[in-house]
């Protein structure tokens, strides 16, 4: 056996171990991703410390990409969330509107709330309103909760900062204002047809009520604090659009200004993820906390708050960094580079794929992502008329595939909602692998215009 081939055979041996360590073994991802890569370059014939030395550099390397903005996006999303903010945005899109208007609205909502915020964060704290428009207007639970949820997963599927398109705009080396505007494009016609549209289609398969006064949450109502200012709507809402309108104003500013001057530097400054963020996280601080009489003292408990659900993510993200290095310290990636000239399937559809698969088998969109770039990444040099950025979405949007007993959002959902399995299968799946499905179509409809 050739050395190439026994590479590929160590590199495909890896993938399965991974595989086999969060499935069978339930080891933590951060665990499992670091023994494939430490095993694979190990098993390859690299010196355990000069193993450990690429997974470090590696580690560094992805979360030098991403911790900044994910902490950033986070924080943000702490403090609109701890001031009222994000609680204001989603009343004033629902209001006193008529039933057949509220899935449309709530996914409106949804899509702009889920935009700073982690997946789960966001549909905790909306999970009360719904149960509380749902009572209100005695609709069935599904009829405001769905295509909530579809919404929120449009953000966390597509659109930076989230873990999973951040990780892949790392990854690929593609420009974060033009994935938002991309992600955009394709995002809400998404977000409408696997939203208010898919709801309407499957009522019918809803099954029974649940018992709204008997869920693990009661249906309330908001009760002003006269100790404070309230959010202003306004503000919250330059507040979540104040960091993919910078990035795409730098994105298009770039583009049209000469490298070197004056405008050029500036435009360069909004097209950047970290300062875009740190700038809407410094308006925020004072817009909707100080202004509405939060001490400093609360406004930091706000962000720790925040914080708080991302380590592990973090560190998953950092170890299929690790996993990346440890291809390329193998060759490995060299050899996918190589052998993908041959192959007869579009790089776009292979990215899907290969994240679709991992999602499937692993559960974790977070973790499908960090495996699958680690994979992909070496198409692009084989293929330089790819767009990195419609890399990502492919690959973003096959990691968000045919969610089931595996997910954590599976359960999340089927839990607050008061679901049975079945009913959970043909609502949260199907409006997951049809927003997949939609996207990576939506993905292939632009390659046909925008190239690398």
């Amino acid at each position: 056996m050739n050395t190439d081939l026994q590479h590929l055979l160590l590199g495909i041996g890896a993938v399965v171990v991974l595989v086999l360590l969060i499935t069978k073994a339930k080891l933590h991802p951060f665990l499992a991703l670091s023994l494939a890569a430490l095993g694979l370059g190990v098993a390859a014939g690299i010196a355990p410390a000069s193993a450990v030395e690429a997974f470090q550099g590696g580690f560094g390397d992805a979360l030098a990409g991403v911790g900044p903005t994910i902490g950033l996006g986070t924080l943000l999303g702490g403090i609109l969330l701890g001031s009222g903010g994000a609680d204001r945005i989603a009343t004033a899109f629902i209001g006193a509107r008529p039933v057949q208007w509220i899935p449309a609205a709530i996914t409106a909502a949804a899509l702009l709330i889920g935009m700073p915020h982690l997946f789960d964060v966001s549909f905790v704290m909306l999970v009360p309103l719904v149960y509380t428009v749902a009572k209100r207007t005695g609709t069935h639970l599904l009829y405001v909760g769905l295509p909530m949820a579809a919404g929120l997963y449009v953000s966390h599927g597509l659109l930076p900062p989230h873990p999973s398109p951040t990780l892949a705009v790392s990854a690929y080396d593609a420009s974060t204002g033009l994935t938002i505007l991309y992600g955009l494009i394709i995002g809400i016609p998404m977000a409408v047809l696997t939203g208010p549209l898919l709801t309407r289609v499957i009522s019918r398969w809803f099954g029974p009520a649940p018992d709204l006064d008997k869920g693990p949450v009661q249906a309330t109502t908001t009760e002003p604090d006269h100790r404070r200012k309230p959010a202003s709507f306004t503000l919250a809402l330059i507040t979540v659009l104040l960091p993919p309108g910078l990035m795409l104003i730098g994105t298009v500013g770039t583009a049209n200004t000469a490298k070197g001057t004056l405008p050029y530097d500036f435009f360069a400054a909004c097209d950047s993820s970290v300062l875009s963020l740190l700038a809407a996280v410094v308006f925020a601080f004072f817009a909707l906390g100080v202004r509405s009489g939060f001490g400093l003292g609360q406004l930091q408990k706000m962000a720790a708050k925040g914080l708080g659900p991302v380590g592990g993510i973090i560190l998953i993200l950092g170890a299929g960094g690790g996993l990346k290095a440890m291809l390329t310290e193998t060759g490995i990636d060299q050899l996918i580079s190589d052998y993908a000239v041959d192959w007869a399937i579009p790089p776009l559809l292979l990215g899907w794929l290969v994240a679709a698969l991992l999602r499937i088998c692993l559960g974790s969109a977070t973790v499908a992502t960090a495996a699958a770039t680690a994979i992909v990444a070496p198409l692009l040099t084989a293929y330089p008329g790819t767009s990195p950025e419609l890399m990502v979405l492919a690959t973003a949007s096959g990691a968000v595939m045919l969610s089931h007993v595996n997910d954590s959002g599976f359960w999340l959902f089927k839990e607050y909602f008061q679901l049975s399995v079945a009913q959970t299968f043909r609502t949260w799946t199907l409006m997951l692998s049809l927003q997949s499905l939609l996207s990576l179509g939506g993905v292939l409809l632009l390659s046909t215009v925008v190239h690398g």
